[in-house]
């Protein structure tokens, strides 16, 4: 696993697949670690390394419950990767449509 993430650099959190894989199980449910844990081939250490860059990024939040500690989405910091990926779907369908115009106007 590469170096943690700098607090609050959530495409450094999201570039780890398991991170990823994390962020997909906690969008649907809370969940406590023995539940994460049990999604994943790695060990609970592991998944706590995880889940503290998750955290350190603002992406996800903690809360003890009785004897456990609950994990759950904070889907917010993720608007900064929409924002950034929104540029190259613009960029994307200008190439597309310049592509299209060229191919139609060579058939005619």
């Amino acid at each position: 696993m590469e170096a943690s993430a700098s607090k609050h650099d959530v495409f450094q959190a999201i570039a780890d697949p398991t991170r990823r894989r994390l962020l997909k199980l906690l969008a649907d449910e809370e969940m406590p670690i023995a539940a994460l844990t049990a999604c994943f081939p790695i060990t609970r250490t592991a998944i706590n390394k995880h889940l503290k860059v998750l955290n350190e990024a603002g992406l996800v939040s903690s809360q003890r419950v009785g004897r456990e500690t609950r994990y759950m989405l904070q889907p917010e910091p993720l608007a900064e990767i929409k924002q950034w990926l929104a540029f190259f779907d613009e960029y994307w369908d200008d190439r597309l449509a310049a592509l299209k115009e060229f191919v139609e106007s060579d058939i005619d």
